[in-house]
């Protein structure tokens, strides 16, 4: 035999693609040559697979007279990383009739060490989730991988330590020929057991009872979290913006099953994940001199940015106003659609990026501007260039603005503790989040929070009473709100109502979610 053919598969994007490792080999003087769109780390595994074969046992393709090409289909696809060089090593092992296996309904993923060691790869959620679909029924890949791999039911997993291991379980040759005492004893892999899920609470480290007053803020912080709004907060520095904004992801719901795959998925192609999975909603916090791309995502081998990181989760962007404008108006568009659209030269593609998005900023570029007893030093240009960094849009697609004042030093001195603990709050959340369950029960857009909510379903979902409505329009005439803040605040509305367990939006509902818009000196 000289032809053969195995199944392995790359991440292009957040998706999975099947890749088809053909080898040919012929007479004549050595060569082999990789085709099919590779990149440098692919055209490099020729001398990683010879020398892994070499030291697992078999003779080193580079010491026959051969010509060997392998290609990887499908060809127009650009192939990238070092994930096909365990299969490329089978597939030529079987064309050169030294082992003997059926390949069909297996896929083989994992970068060889030159000793013939598997080592990790990232984004094998994907492939198996892929595999899955397309109906293989095992896959082959490194120990490391195994347990995240696992996590899709309905397909057998083996996490292998290398090639040998590998060869041992699949090679049918060497049970023809169990008589020659030569002969290894057969190895038999046992598929990894389908990953449980178990969603430990993280430890907190800030709780919500410890940071003295701030009230406000804090019932602001509930609510974004019960309705999935987004929030900033201004205030002078030192004054509990980044600590409210720390103890705000353990008051979020727990993940649903789906939600674990398709976060974890994410971070295992964007090689941030740690551990086996992420069973808990992720919080990003880039620094403010972050650039456009690590924010949207992009680059030459298109990655997803912390807008996609975040998805699911918190984006926190601390010191909001002192970001670069250009990725502070990249925000517009994920936090208005949930999703980032990108166009390059190479073509264009969508990350998901349904993320609540918490900004803090201090009011001036000083700290000191509007705060009692301080002296503002700033010139009055930088004010106005620090004010109007934050565009009327992106005001417009936040839904709370909260000032977090100084607070009195005898308070700060008390040791008890002060409000509500973070999991008294997080039970309100997870009630009101079931509420918006059932109420988005039948959506075909598969909505789960009130922030998600269009104007058309604004209309078939809130009938608002008379003197509410005549409440609303008055205020919103008199703030001059537009039509996108108008609809946000009977989102909010609804969301402050189903912390409160009523039916319908109240007068004091539609009110308190008036209170939230900027005022003149925050932004």
């Amino acid at each position: 035999m000289s032809f053969a053919k195995v199944y392995s598969a790359q991440v292009s994007l957040l998706k999975a693609q099947i890749v088809h490792i053909e080898v040919d080999l012929s007479k004549g003087l050595y060569a082999f040559s990789v085709v099919g769109l590779p990149d440098k780390a692919v055209e490099e595994s020729r001398d990683r697979v010879s020398a892994a074969i070499k030291n697992s046992g078999f003779k080193s393709p580079k010491q026959k007279n051969q010509k060997i090409v392998i290609a990887l289909a499908p060809a127009d696809l650009k192939k990238e990383g070092p994930v096909f060089d365990l299969g490329m090593a089978l597939a030529y092992l079987l064309a050169s009739e030294e082992i003997k296996f059926n390949p069909s309904g297996k896929i083989f993923l994992g970068e060889l060490s030159l000793d013939g060691e598997v080592r990790k790869i990232s984004g094998v959620l994907a492939i198996a989730e892929e595999a899955k679909k397309r109906g293989f029924e095992e896959i082959y890949l490194p120990k490391e991988n195994a347990r995240e791999a696992a996590l899709i039911g309905g397909i057998k997993i083996f996490g292998v330590k290398n090639i040998q291991e590998v060869i041992a379980h699949l090679n049918e040759k060497q049970a023809d020929n169990e008589e020659d005492e030569q002969t290894e004893i057969k190895i038999k892999l046992k598929p990894e057991h389908p990953t449980r899920i178990e969603t430990k609470e993280e430890e907190c480290e800030i709780d919500f009872s410890e940071i003295k007053g701030q009230e406000m803020a804090k019932r602001g912080l509930e609510i974004a979290a019960a309705g999935g709004h987004n929030i900033a907060m201004y205030g002078p520095p030192g004054t509990g913006k980044t600590m409210l904004a720390k103890a705000f992801s353990h008051i979020l719901p727990p993940l649903s099953f789906d939600e674990v795959l398709e976060i974890t998925a994410i971070h295992s192609i964007a090689r941030t994940l740690q551990g086996d999975l992420v069973s808990n909603p992720p919080m990003r916090s880039p620094h403010h001199t972050a650039s456009y791309v690590s924010m949207v995502g992009g680059g030459a081998v298109p990655k997803p940015g912390e807008v996609t990181l975040a998805h699911r989760g918190v984006l926190f962007l601390d010191e909001f106003a002192e970001f670069d404008r250009r990725v502070i108006e990249t925000l517009r568009q994920p936090l208005e659609e949930r999703e980032i659209n990108i166009s390059r030269a190479k073509g264009s593609f969508s990350f998901p990026a349904n993320f609540i998005l918490i900004a803090a900023m201090n009011p001036c570029p000083c700290g000191n501007y509007g705060t009692k007893g301080k002296e503002c030093v700033c010139a009055p240009i930088n004010l106005v260039k620090y004010q109007r960094k934050i565009s009327g849009p992106i005001i417009d697609r936040i839904d709370m603005w909260l000032e977090v004042s100084k607070v009195d030093h005898q308070k700060l001195s008390d040791n008890k503790s002060d409000g509500d603990t973070t999991k008294q709050i997080k039970k309100r959340v997870v009630g009101a989040r079931e509420i918006q369950k059932n109420r988005f029960s039948d959506s075909k857009r598969g909505i789960k929070t009130n922030s998600e909510m269009n104007t058309r379903d604004l209309g078939k979902i809130i009938n608002l009473k008379k003197e509410v409505k005549e409440i609303l329009n008055a205020s919103a005439e008199k703030l001059d709100l537009s039509a996108r803040a108008y609809h946000r605040i009977i989102k909010l509305s609804r969301t402050i109502a189903d912390l409160a367990g009523a039916e319908e939006i109240e007068t004091n509902h539609i009110l308190e979610a008036l209170q939230y818009r900027p005022k003149k000196m925050a932004v």
